[in-house]
C-alpha cells in the first residue's frame, strides 16, 4: 500500500511498475479558516469575486436621516468608526466576511457621552449565545486568552454588537456564505491548476506503466535488484523540471505505456472554464466583469456591470444600511436612520440620465409630480 501511494508499485505478477492514484474525491472542509485560506486566499476567481463585491458595496453613498445629534452622530461614525480605519475601510472588511463567512459583526464602543467607536469583529472569533427562547441573547468573542462575554439588552433595545448575517435555511444562527455554496468549484478550480503545475514539472507528460515483458513476448519479472534500481532511476533522472525532456532508456523487454487521460481527453481547459463560472454564479457576479472567455449572456460589459449592481450589490448594500442605522439608532438620542443614496453611485449614472430624460419628456407631468417620481424635494415658492 504505501508503494502505491509513493507512486510505484510492483505487481504480484512481476509484469508492471505502474502509477495509481486515489479514486476518491477530496474535497476542503467547510469551516472559516479553510474557506479563507483556499477559497480568498488562492482562488483568482474567489478572490476577485469577494473584492468587486465588498469594495461596490463599501462604496455606494450612506446617507445618514435625521437631525440634530443623532444625525450627527450618526454620520461622524460613518465618516471615521474608528482611529485605524476609514468608514469605508470598515464596510469593506464587514462585507467581506459577510461572503466568506455568511457572518459580520461589528461592535459598538461606548464613549462619556454615547457611541465613541465602531470595529468590526473576526467572524471564526465570535458565537453566538442562544437564550431560553433560542434567540441571540449575546455573543462571546475570543481572540487568544482573551474572552469576552457581549449581552444584548433587550429592556431597552441596545445591542453592543451587530451580527448581520446571510440566509442559512438549516441554521437558525449562523448565516450559509457564497464561497461554501461555491466550495465544489473552487476546489476543482484550484486541483486543475496544480494539476497543470505537477504536469508541466513533470516535462507534461501523463503518469503511465513501464510494462515488462519476455523475449517470446510471455510473462517476465523482475527481481528485487532490478526493480529497485529502476524505481530509482525513475524518481531520480526522470522527474522534475530539470529533467524536462529527458529520454527513457527501455531495454530487457520494459515498454511504457500511458494510463492516464491526456489533458485533450480531459476536457481539462473547459473544466476549469466551468468551475470558474460556477464559482461567480455563486457569488452573483456576471462572468464578463471577470473576463472569462465564453460568456454571452449580456451583449457588452456596460450591462454585465448595469446588472452586477442592480442584482447583487445594492440588495446588499440597502441591507446593510437597514440594519446599520437600526442598530445605531438605539444609542442615539432622537430619530435617525441609513439609507443608501443611489442616485450617487457613478456605475449607474447611464442608467440614472435615461431615467431622467424619460421623466423630462413626459409633458403630461407637472414640475412638481416630475421632481417626486425622480425623488427629489420639491422646488421652493417662486423657482
Amino acid at each position: 500500500m504505501l508503494k502505491r501511494w509513493l507512486g510505484l508499485e510492483r505487481k504480484a505478477a512481476g509484469r508492471v511498475v505502474a502509477m495509481n492514484w486515489a479514486p476518491r474525491a477530496g474535497w476542503t472542509a467547510r469551516d472559516y479558516g479553510a474557506l479563507a485560506r483556499e477559497g480568498y486566499g488562492r482562488n483568482a476567481v474567489a478572490h476577485r469575486c469577494v473584492r468587486l463585491i465588498a469594495e461596490a458595496a463599501a462604496a455606494a453613498p450612506l446617507v445618514a436621516d435625521g437631525e440634530g445629534r443623532a444625525g450627527e452622530a450618526m454620520r461622524g461614525l460613518l465618516a471615521r468608526p474608528n482611529p485605524d480605519q476609514t468608514g469605508c475601510e470598515l464596510m469593506e472588511m464587514f462585507h467581506g466576511h459577510l461572503q466568506v463567512a455568511g457572518n459580520a459583526y461589528l461592535e459598538l464602543a461606548e464613549g462619556m457621552e454615547g457611541p465613541a467607536a465602531i470595529f468590526a469583529l473576526r467572524p471564526d472569533r465570535v458565537r453566538v449565545l442562544p437564550g431560553p427562547r433560542g434567540w441571540a441573547d449575546g455573543w462571546e468573542y475570543r481572540s487568544g486568552e482573551t474572552r469576552r462575554v457581549l449581552h444584548r439588552d433587550r429592556a431597552t433595545g441596545r445591542s453592543p454588537v451587530l451580527h448581520m448575517r446571510l440566509f442559512n435555511p438549516s441554521d437558525d444562527h449562523y448565516g450559509l456564505p457564497p464561497l461554501e455554496a461555491a466550495g465544489r468549484a473552487v476546489d476543482v478550480h484550484n486541483a486543475g491548476g496544480a494539476w497543470a503545475k505537477a504536469l508541466l514539472d513533470n516535462a507534461a507528460r501523463p503518469s503511465g506503466a513501464l510494462v515488462v515483458t519476455g523475449r517470446d513476448g510471455g510473462e517476465a519479472r523482475l527481481s528485487e535488484d532490478q526493480f529497485d534500481r529502476l524505481k530509482a532511476e525513475l524518481e531520480t533522472l526522470h522527474s522534475g523540471a530539470a529533467n524536462a525532456g529527458r529520454p527513457l532508456l527501455l531495454e530487457g523487454g520494459l515498454d511504457w505505456k500511458p494510463m492516464s487521460l491526456t489533458p485533450a481527453e480531459m476536457d481539462f481547459i473547459e473544466a476549469r472554464r466551468e468551475a470558474a463560472r460556477e464559482i461567480a454564479l455563486a457569488f452573483g457576479v456576471p462572468p464578463m466583469l471577470l473576463g472569462l472567455p465564453g460568456d454571452n449572456t449580456y451583449s457588452n460589459y456596460r450591462e454585465a456591470n448595469h446588472a452586477f449592481y442592480r442584482q447583487t450589490v445594492l440588495p446588499l448594500a440597502r441591507n446593510t444600511a437597514a440594519a446599520l442605522g437600526g442598530w445605531l439608532s438605539a444609542w442615539l438620542p432622537g430619530e435617525a436612520g441609513l439609507h443608501v443614496d443611489e442616485d450617487a453611485v457613478s456605475a449607474l449614472g447611464d442608467e440614472r440620465m435615461t431615467r431622467w430624460k424619460r421623466v423630462g419628456e413626459a409633458d403630461f407631468l407637472s414640475d412638481a409630480e416630475k421632481r417626486r417620481l425622480l425623488g427629489l424635494e420639491a422646488a421652493a415658492p417662486g423657482q
